[in-house]
């Protein structure tokens, strides 16, 4: 099969490989949720064994090392037929970028273990999986055959657009960060009411854990404000774009859905469905805006300042 024709398989290849991404995150956050981490205490064998016994935890903990061994082999795999198929050094680069990421995850995964599942470690761990499912998001958006042929849009309205959807995409994954810290700190319950905390606007910041939550709260305000904020500037400057409108309308049910898992997570006292979406979700939030991202700063980018008038004068003597 040549080049050409093997780009639409390669791009399905990259689909597969970003929802089996998506997936892990999701068991990732089962392990968390059950309180599995430890369920296997050796690494990268399980009691000495490939395959131990799947019964309790080590269902979760060992179902999640198999998962992700299954990620990492795609990831390779992928790296190499892009190699292959792709010309675009952009693109090579890329997917090398994911095979580096895959690698120190599993290795970040076994120290987790190894050093009995401390906080830094841990959360290093859940945001190096999230920076991985952006990178197999844009071999996704970048190996689709019509990537080329998307059309440059005019932008006259501040702020541009391009700048928007960044800041956007930045802000969920400040969140995460946020998140994973609040989870692997043990701050889940820190606030136990929700929408007030201890019946107030403000708590008392008297312990970090309070602290921790609350920043996480704020954090998930500026997030639902800059998704509405970006969906509502494309549907007034791009109405009838659907590379931008569809992924925006994505976005902001996934914010509402969002919003609700946390508030369920607290009604509920952090029971395991309701705090394993709400990982997931946010990891879906992420990909959605990242790749609403990806499409502006190709279709809108961002405008280039005025040249100095130092560099206009060589210009001009030139």
């Amino acid at each position: 099969m040549d080049a050409a024709r093997a780009r639409p398989a390669l791009h399905r290849f990259t689909i597969a490989v970003a929802g089996a991404t998506l997936l892990l995150i999701f068991v990732g956050g089962l392990v968390t949720s059950t309180g599995a981490g430890l369920a296997v205490p050796d690494w990268p064998l399980a009691f000495g064994q490939v395959f131990p016994r799947m019964v309790g935890g080590v269902l979760y903990e060992h179902g999640h090392r198999l998962l992700a061994g299954t990620v990492g082999l795609a990831t390779l795999a992928l790296t190499i037929a892009v190699w292959l198929v792709e010309p675009r050094r952009s693109v090579r680069l890329v997917a090398l970028a994911a095979s580096g990421a895959v690698i120190a995850q599993g290795l970040l995964g076994g120290l987790t273990v190894l050093l009995l599942l401390p906080p830094a470690v841990s959360v290093a761990h859940a945001c190096l999986a999230q920076a991985f499912l952006c990178l197999t998001v844009t071999l996704a958006a970048i190996t689709n055959p019509g990537w080329e042929d998307l059309r440059p849009l005019p932008e006259r309205a501040a702020p541009p657009l391009a700048l928007l959807t960044r800041v956007t995409a930045c802000a969920v994954y400040a969140q995460l960060i946020l998140g994973a810290v609040v989870r692997h700190t043990g701050a889940g319950l820190a606030i136990a009411d929700f929408p007030l905390a201890f019946g107030r606007l403000v708590p008392p910041f008297d312990r970090p854990d309070v602290t921790i939550h609350f920043a996480h709260r704020l954090g998930a305000v500026a997030v639902l404000a800059l998704v509405a904020w970006t969906t509502i500037a494309i549907r007034r400057r791009h109405p009838g774009e659907p590379h931008l409108g569809r992924p925006a309308r994505l976005a902001v049910g996934l914010v509402v859905l969002q919003v609700t898992l946390g508030a369920l997570t607290i009604w509920t006292r952090k029971a395991v469905l309701p705090t394993t979406a709400h990982v997931a979700v946010g990891a879906a939030l992420l990909a959605t805006t990242f790749l609403l991202a990806l499409r502006t700063s190709r279709m809108v980018p961002m405008p280039r300042p005025a040249g100095t008038p130092l560099l206009a004068d060589r210009r001009v003597i030139a």
